[in-house]
């Protein structure tokens, strides 16, 4: 029996959707998700006023993506849909973080195997616990494979070599300000500029704030957080890893955040 016209094998499929969503997340800048003293850390670099890659979800949650704006939107209004019924119809503390990966991990899992094309979108849900051991951080991939990241998390553009920077600097129980400059330095590619404040999207999940946990750092206190805190090392620019180096000498295409209106084509 003769194969048909245009065959592809699942294996081969399955493989072509997987390398098509991690180039399009590649291209997107990276974010930094961390647990400090007092709870969890979001840091971004994204100069766009209007579209966030970094959000609240519930009283505890937060969300944060990187990939096509349009898709990780739909994503994050879908969770925060889930958590307003569950919360509304049994009790708020019903919602949890774990619960919200589960039901990002079935929806990305059945979008990958079902769709022509997969979603290019990688996702944290970070929840907040009354102490740092009920601290939970889940990065969930476009395939539906979801990892109980413990301490931090990176993902989009070079995220290696970024999680690379992160653990040498990371340290359990660190101040904000301390992990803040942590966050940037593992942002920053050695030697390279770090982006100004108005171009930094940072957010936390504060332990210690009545009821709702999420506030956005912006403006004058994140300035001064910038400036209490000690200069982190700087991983040497010559003979480092080859995570570190630049993909390539292609400049990538402006990424979605950086217009005003989201057009479906670049990931953020």
């Amino acid at each position: 029996m003769s194969m048909p016209f245009g065959y592809a094998s699942p294996e081969q499929i399955m493989r072509d959707k997987a390398d098509y969503a991690r180039k399009g997340i590649a291209r997107g800048r990276s974010v930094v998700v961390l647990q400090y003293e007092d709870g969890i850390l979001f840091v971004a670099p994204n100069p766009s006023r209007a579209l966030h890659k970094v959000s609240e979800i519930y009283d505890r949650i937060g969300f944060a993506a990187v990939g096509r704006y349009n898709e990780f939107e739909e994503l994050r209004l879908g969770g925060i849909r889930y958590a307003d019924i569950n919360g509304y119809t049994y009790d708020r503390s019903d919602v949890t973080g774990r619960g919200l990966a589960n039901l990002y991990a079935s929806n990305l899992g059945r979008i990958f195997t079902e769709s022509i094309k997969s979603l290019e979108v990688e996702v944290v849900v970070a929840e907040v616990g009354d102490t740092p051991e009920g601290d939970a951080i889940y990065r969930l991939t476009f395939d539906g494979s979801v990892f109980d990241e413990h301490g931090f998390a990176a993902m989009g553009g070079q995220a290696e070599a970024v999680a690379t920077r992160l653990k040498e600097g990371y340290r359990e129980g660190m101040p904000l300000a301390d992990a803040l400059e942590v966050a940037l330095t593992a942002l920053t590619e050695p030697g390279g500029e770090r982006p100004p404040v108005g171009q930094l999207e940072v957010a936390v999940l504060d332990r210690n704030r009545e009821h709702r946990k999420f506030q956005r750092l912006a403006g004058p206190r994140l300035e001064r957080l910038l400036a209490a805190a000690p200069p982190a090392a700087t991983p040497p620019a010559a003979g480092g890893s080859p995570l570190e180096s630049e993909p390539g000498s292609d400049t990538p295409p402006p990424t979605g955040p950086e217009g005003d209106v989201d057009d479906g084509s670049p990931p953020l």
